[in-house]
């Protein structure tokens, strides 16, 4: 696959996983396609390894996912998507019309980002928000098209 990376090869090595042309498909599904939910990655994959079964990318996926190779979002309403921007603290924007995902940095900078009154005895690693708006091609849509 001379499209991949050859970080990725040494990023699936120092996770303490195997390289295999699936896991690098996949990884560059990703890549090529940030926040896509598992069907349009798995298409993207099996344009370039067609045998690759489903199961076999969403397995990936959540081997991903679980070691931190790539994130998993699920915002309301939607099924999971992916990215490979990881380790750093930013949330993400949601079209509520056309459901275009994008990332934005965190307000305040710092982990876990939003600090609770009372944390309930929880030691609080994370917080995920997500902002919920209509992107500017569906708003100027909106102002061209009959209501």
């Amino acid at each position: 696959m001379s499209h991949v990376p050859d970080h990725f090869e040494e990023t699936l090595r120092k996770a303490g996983l195997r390289v295999t042309q699936p896991r690098l498909a996949v990884l560059t599904a990703v890549r090529d396609h940030p926040h896509a939910d598992s069907t349009v990655i798995a298409e993207s994959v099996r344009e370039q390894l067609p045998t690759v079964s489903r199961q076999a990318i969403f397995d990936c996926l959540n081997t991903f996912a679980d070691t931190h190779l790539v994130r998993r979002i699920q915002p309301a309403g939607s099924g999971a998507r992916y990215e490979l921007r990881v380790g750093d603290n930013h949330h993400h924007l949601v079209c509520r019309s056309c459901g275009a995902v994008v990332d934005v940095n965190c307000a305040v900078g710092e982990a876990p980002c939003l600090h609770t009154t009372d944390d309930h005895g929880f030691q609080i690693d994370e917080a995920e928000v997500i902002y919920w708006g209509v992107c500017p091609d569906c708003v100027a849509a909106q102002k061209v098209s009959p209501t």
